[in-house]
């Protein structure tokens, strides 16, 4: 049985889809898969696989989301997990039952989108996180060890001591040196991550994918490969703004140690700011769409945080 306002695609009509989304998917991480195959590593093309733990297989699977049925769909997604197959072979989503299994990471992932959207963006931070990663670091130490740093080591301690560090993402924060703990003006943690998250972080613009493809199969993966591209797109300047030389893998630096470089960095976040703001809520209106389905007493996701598990 469907809800109320389901749109069923006909088999060729979704097909297509599903084809059209994993070509996409096969050019974005082709790349990736070549690199596996001989051994080699990109620091910006390979983060959001390893970081996220997402595999390529993964994002290529096409879902429609809550609100499409697909018609005579039984061979793709009769047992595909989190699908449902009528005696007719139209395959749905379980919407009651994803929210019932997954009810806590929605009412958190909302909570999260929520109270990012209503802060304003702060553009002061130059990404000063992955310089305080190596402060002070002996060699051997740092994280990209394979990376050469653009200054030497005292110079990129330097530029921690001379500038404010203000970094609002615990997952940048929690890779601090210990040394550059202390520069943070900020304490953000795990638990406080609601409280702290704020639109102009790139991390946090980042993490638009991770909710996704966290709440798949209920996000329509349109949204989540958009997602993911633009999380591509911030890494280049994450890892273009770093300490670390890239000019062998044709990036070129943003050099935050100066005012141009500062510039630069600001007016490339304020673009990612709106491009993410735009995909969180897109995300809420799935979240919304998802609870009105599943409960329609239930006017908000956060109003059943705490009687629905996430198992």
């Amino acid at each position: 049985m469907g809800t109320p306002g389901e749109r069923t695609l006909p088999r060729q009509e979704w097909l297509a889809l599903a084809r059209e989304h994993r070509a996409r998917v096969e050019y974005l991480v082709s790349g990736h898969r070549g690199r596996r195959r001989r051994g080699e590593r990109h620091p910006i093309e390979d983060f959001l696989f390893e970081y996220y733990r997402h595999r390529p297989t993964h994002l290529r699977r096409w879902h429609p989301g809550a609100g499409m049925a697909l018609a005579d769909a039984v061979d793709v997604y009769g047992d595909r997990s989190g699908y449902v197959v009528d005696e007719e072979g139209t395959a749905r989503l379980d919407v009651p039952s994803f929210v019932e299994r997954r009810g806590r990471a929605i009412g958190f992932v909302h909570d999260l989108l929520d109270a990012t959207l209503s802060r304003p963006a702060t553009h002061d931070c130059f990404g000063l996180h992955e310089w305080a990663m190596v402060y002070r670091l002996a060699p051997g130490e740092q994280r990209h060890e394979q990376l050469p740093l653009r200054l030497s080591q005292a110079g990129t301690d330097a530029v921690v001591d001379g500038n404010r560090v203000r970094c609002s993402h615990f997952d940048a924060y929690r890779f601090f040196t210990p040394d550059a703990m202390g520069h943070n003006s900020l304490r953000p943690s795990r638990e406080d991550q609601v409280a702290f998250e704020q639109p102009g972080c790139l991390h946090a613009g980042m993490d638009v994918y991770k909710w996704c493809f966290t709440l798949a199969p209920a996000v329509p993966s349109d949204l989540t490969l958009a997602a993911f591209e633009l999380a591509l797109q911030i890494r280049e300047l994450d890892m273009a703004a770093s300490p670390y030389d890239l000019t062998d893998f044709g990036i070129e630096p943003v050099a935050i140690e100066t005012p141009a470089g500062k510039a630069e960095y600001v007016e490339r976040q304020r673009g990612f700011t709106i491009r993410s703001n735009t995909l969180r809520r897109r995300l809420l209106d799935v979240l919304q769409d998802l609870t009105a389905a599943a409960c329609p007493t239930v006017t908000s996701p956060t109003d059943r945080v705490g009687t629905w598990t996430d198992r």
